[in-house]
């Protein structure tokens, strides 16, 4: 865990900017293409679980079926694993990773 201190000052030969936390970076939910669950299961799965718009839900299942893959939530990394364990239960194929990791 990160200490604070005022911007720019030095602790340990580290200054502030440069002591990041594991937990400032979020972390993204991906759902990958499956070839069980129906395009509109799928929707409806971001709506309940996201309370995601119907048209937003729409879109990220598109991406989903076009692309193979869509980010669908980004936090922290507690929040993403909450979010992956629900999805498994839809039984969606999802999973959950650093956002700046490719």
């Amino acid at each position: 865990m990160s200490i604070a201190t005022e911007p720019g000052t030095r602790t340990g030969g580290q200054t502030e900017q440069q002591d990041l936390t594991v937990s400032d970076v979020p972390w993204v939910v991906i759902v990958w293409n499956d070839p069980v669950n129906l395009m509109s299961y799928v929707s409806y799965v971001f709506q309940s679980h996201f309370g995601y718009s119907a048209a937003k839900a729409h879109r990220l299942m598109l991406e989903v079926h076009e692309q193979g893959r869509s980010v669908v939530a980004s936090g922290s990394r507690e929040e993403a694993e909450r979010h992956v364990q629900a999805l498994h239960t839809y039984g969606l194929w999802a999973t959950f990773r650093r956002a700046d990791e490719s």
